[in-house]
């Protein structure tokens, strides 16, 4: 599995700010996703929030001041600084940044963040006019320069009444920005994979449009599942209503001329193509005006639309690259069959394959039962299971091409 956040320590500092009560949150989805979380909280959050609250949703000790001068004495911040994978400060006051710009370490939470050797990332909250004031603004470019990551703070209404640049971004932005920057270092760091999702939509009419089933869910899950293993990804996706993947390049198309177009102009600059949407075979020969009920039931023309992976496979040879391409086929009958012709005739290096005549399986659901064809003729059958763990089947099959070029 490529979860970035399995059994990984990460350190939470929680500062003197309203907003704390959010760090709490953020712990239990840390720690729902497979990190260990250790909060550790300055005397002023103490005012806020309590430690209790922290182990209640970790399992693990939450550090207080008390802890720096216990009988672990001057060894907590070395053991907490030094096995931590990630640091993160949660909410971080203007005063703790400041402490952080010009290396203080004068509490528990300032003076492990000294002994850390790993990614930090701070999530401010203050109210308005403190982010903006320039004492501000160069701790947080000092901080910057030094490599740490920010979040926030985003506008809105603030504590004193005001509206303003100072809230703390939501819990599930600062999880997602975590996972995304704990994954940098994944097994596909540096490879660039290029993904499509969902169905095409085809005009009859300037108002009307013929589709097909397809959510898109399951070329979005790959690209989550290839972004957690170290990728940059960027997705070509049909109009949908799908959550996105933190920190991955969008390109949005509607209809098939639309991907060709898009797919043909990336995969010069890619070295994985997964071509998982339903693109349409067939689209109407389109109508320049509105079709007028009036006129009764019109006879609507079909003509093919642009076969993308025949496209790619033509610009592999022309233009010499070396680029892997999974194709997906989702088959009614004689699904291996279909399947494996069109692994030989459009050159692909793996094809998945799924019945979409069996319940349960294909579009719209989150399950799916897929066989992995490859381009030697090897079938690989698997049972249903979520749409997460085939994109991870995707996944480690371009992990073992990677490492078998390395």
């Amino acid at each position: 599995m490529t979860n970035p956040f399995q059994d990984k320590q990460i350190l939470l500092g929680v500062t003197g700010s309203i907003a704390a009560y959010k760090a709490v949150e953020l712990a239990s989805r840390l720690t729902k996703q497979g990190a260990i979380v250790s909060a550790i909280l300055t005397e002023s959050a103490t005012k806020f929030i309590t430690p209790l609250s922290f182990q209640s949703v970790t399992g693990v000790k939450a550090y207080t001041e008390e802890d720096l001068w216990g009988s672990e004495g001057h060894v907590t911040h070395i053991g907490l600084g030094h096995k931590a994978d990630f640091y993160a400060i949660v909410p971080a006051s203007a005063n703790t940044m400041a402490k952080l710009a010009h290396g203080f370490g004068d509490n528990l939470l300032t003076v492990t963040a000294l002994a850390c050797h790993c990614p930090m990332l701070l999530a401010p909250a203050m109210d308005a006019g403190m982010y903006d004031h320039p004492a501000t603004q160069a701790n947080v470019s000092i901080l910057k320069e030094r490599g740490l990551h920010f979040i926030g703070p985003v506008p809105g209404h603030l504590a004193s009444g005001l509206i303003g640049l100072g809230r703390m971004a939501e819990p599930v932005d600062v999880a997602a920005r975590i996972r995304y920057l704990l994954s940098r270092e994944g097994p596909l760091k540096g490879k660039k994979i290029l993904i499509t999702a969902g169905g095409t939509q085809e005009a009859i009419d300037p108002v009307r449009r013929i589709t097909n089933r397809s959510s898109g869910k399951q070329g979005v899950a790959v690209a989550r599942a290839a972004a957690d293993a170290g990728a940059e990804v960027t997705l070509i996706i049909s109009p949908h209503h799908l959550t996105l993947p933190d920190q991955i390049k969008v390109i949005d198309v509607v209809s098939a001329s639309d991907m060709h177009a898009a797919v043909l102009d990336q995969i010069a600059f890619h070295d994985v193509l997964v071509m998982s949407a339903a693109v349409a075979d067939f689209r109407p020969i389109q109508n320049e005006t509105k079709i007028k009920k009036a006129n009764g039931i019109p006879q609507l023309e079909l003509e093919l639309t642009e076969d993308i992976l025949s496209a790619v496979h033509k610009a592999k040879e022309s233009q010499q690259l070396n680029i892997k391409v999974i194709g997906f086929a989702a088959e009614s009958e004689q699904v291996i069959e279909y399947a494996s012709q069109k692994v030989r005739k459009k050159g692909l290096d793996m094809i998945v394959a799924n019945d979409i005549s069996k319940p349960n399986t294909g579009f719209e659901g989150d399950t799916n039962q897929v066989a992995l064809i490859l381009a030697d003729g090897s079938i690989e059958h698997h049972p249903m299971m979520l749409k997460s763990d085939v994109a991870e089947l995707i996944i480690q099959k371009i992990i073992l091409w990677s490492s078998a070029k390395e």
